[in-house]
């Protein structure tokens, strides 16, 4: 099916109190396992790319970001589900407008070291580019601290609700990403999440409001959050973990055809594995947000 208009797909999470899931891909066997849980719990879904991850500076070999739009929009205009595409957490302007017209249809400027001013003008120029051509807006206020690091300067800074208010009649957002006590990168163990901001940034923003560190917040927290106008949660570091620990597994096989390791498709193939470890992690996590069976 056509891909689904984000706009839609938050309105509708919105009225009837669930969230849409982003489980964010890097490969071709990683999206594949998204879309197969979308589509057996006939869940709505938002699939891409981290774009902080594909534009960064210091990798060996450079990415071809026009690859990665025609891959996610084909995987989603194939899928039995709606799916919205996006370009997740880019630090990098034109990155950012390249998405725009290589294939994505919400995109997310984020340089956690801006100050307010400066973002407030970014954004409103990147939205107004985006929205031009048809493509959604999100964007971050507030930094989420990151689970791999010690370092003072990572502790990150809470959503300020009135600051929120203002920045998003600023900007023009579609959506808005919150720091209300959720953790980038959280290898181990979960954590709560300061309701009662959540509640104060609700009542105050417009747009629809999107949880970043989904892999390290408590059940209980998440399906409070759902209730408070989170219409859209990210979940990544929990996919790799399942995804390598699958692969791990699978390349303990030590047999000499490679055939049977790479490619195949069989219970011995590594690609597979990681597919198929993918789709589970997905399907133990899709029904905290209440979107199952909600695909029209």
């Amino acid at each position: 099916m056509p891909l689904a208009p984000i706009d839609e797909m938050m309105a509708s999470a919105r009225r009837g109190g669930y969230a849409v899931g982003y489980f964010e891909s890097w490969n071709l066997e990683s999206l594949q396992g998204v879309i197969d849980a979308a589509e057996a719990s006939r869940s709505p879904m938002v699939i891409g790319f981290n774009g902080d991850f594909l534009s960064g500076r210091d990798r060996i070999a450079p990415e071809r970001l026009s690859w990665y739009g025609s891959l996610g929009r084909a995987a989603a205009e194939s899928a039995s589900v709606p799916c919205g595409f996006i370009f997740n957490e880019c630090p990098d302007d034109d990155w950012v407008r390249a998405a725009v017209v290589s294939g994505f249809n919400l995109v997310m400027p984020a340089d956690p070291s801006a100050s307010y001013e400066d973002s407030v003008r970014r954004v409103s120029e990147l939205s107004r580019f985006a929205h031009a051509h048809g493509v959604a807006v999100e964007a971050e206020l507030g930094v989420l601290p990151c689970g791999t690091s010690d370092d003072p300067s990572h502790a990150g800074s809470l959503t300020d609700p009135e600051q929120a208010a203002k920045f998003v009649e600023a900007t023009g957002i579609d959506l808005l990403a919150v720091s209300v006590g959720n953790v980038h990168i959280r290898l181990e163990g979960a954590g709560g999440l300061d309701l009662d901001r959540l509640d104060r940034i609700s009542r105050r923003v417009k747009c629809g409001l999107v949880l970043h560190g989904g892999t390290g917040v408590e059940p209980e927290a998440l399906r409070a959050a759902v209730g408070l106008g989170v219409v859209k949660v990210n979940f990544g570091t929990y996919l790799k973990q399942h995804y390598l620990a699958a692969v791990r597994k699978a390349l303990a096989n030590n047999g000499a055809d490679p055939h049977r390791l790479l490619g195949i498709g069989g219970p011995d193939d590594v690609l597979t594995a990681g597919r198929l470890a993918v789709r589970d992690a997905v399907l133990a996590r899709i029904d905290l947000l209440g979107c199952s069976g909600k695909a029209s």
